[in-house]
């Protein structure tokens, strides 16, 4: 295998980061930051992890970013402004980050009109659905009556998800998969063009994928929190080398 080959092979994977204050030594400074686990997984599963934080936006700046990458996780973070699905905030919702929801959003919908492969990540399932027209649940705790799935001080709950027959996340993990879930809000209204993949034993929306063939997967949970189930991160992988594959086809029949 030549060198070109064997880099083809580990495509390179974008992951949103958060923007906010951070501490380390002596400082105490806004900063970029993603959890190592996200990085850990990508690398894992054969891909190279590539940081794309906030910063000022629009469709162009999206698409020099996306020019770069073959595959997009949009992570785990803070509330998306209620704002965007027409809704009032709840009590409990949090001051939305601005900057980080004008970024991923723009990444996400250049990604999705340039095919590039796409896993959302707890916000990340959040910010497909809204971006697709769909509404989310601001607080579990008032539907379900419990707060099972956001446990707080960074405890994770464990619940059982069952996957819908033929999806795309049926395909990837099997009819049922214990899962780590730390998410207080949730999709309501489903976004145009996507379908339910993944459902909890109480009916909580786990996960969604677009329809057609491009991969647009989204779960609620946290998959980088089970290091030895890589099997969302190695689907993503595996399409991120169909898409690098495809792009230099491409432009290699446009040069010629």
């Amino acid at each position: 295998m030549s060198a070109s080959d064997a880099t083809e092979l580990r495509p390179l994977i974008g992951l949103t980061t958060y923007l906010q204050r951070a501490q380390t030594g002596v400082w105490d400074v806004p900063a970029v930051f993603l959890q190592k686990a996200y990085l850990n997984a990508v690398n894992a599963a054969g891909g190279i992890a590539v940081l794309l934080p906030p910063q000022p936006v629009d469709a162009d700046v999206a698409g020099r970013v996306l020019d770069g990458v073959e595959g997009l996780i949009v992570t785990g973070g803070r509330d998306i402004d209620p704002s965007r699905y027409g809704a009032e905030p709840h009590p409990s919702t949090e001051v939305p980050a601005h900057d980080r929801d004008a970024w991923e959003f723009a990444l996400l919908s250049g990604a999705l009109r340039r095919r590039v492969p796409v896993l959302g990540i707890c916000r990340g399932a959040q910010v497909l659905n809204v971006a697709c027209g769909g509404t989310l649940h601001q607080n579990l705790p008032d539907e379900l009556g419990h707060n099972h799935h956001q446990q707080g001080n960074g405890v994770f709950g464990t619940s059982t998800v069952r996957t819908a027959p033929g999806s795309r996340i049926a395909t990837l993990i099997g009819d049922t998969t214990q899962v780590k879930c730390y998410h207080r809000q949730a999709i309501d209204r489903l976004g145009e063009g996507l379908l339910v993949s993944a459902r909890d034993n109480e009916g909580v929306v786990e996960a969604v994928e677009l329809t057609g063939d491009d991969f647009v997967v989204a779960v609620q949970w946290h998959p980088e929190e089970t290091p030895d189930d890589l099997r969302l991160f190695a689907g993503l992988v595996d399409a991120a080398r169909t898409y690098s594959r495809a792009r230099t086809l491409l432009k290699g029949s446009v040069n010629s």
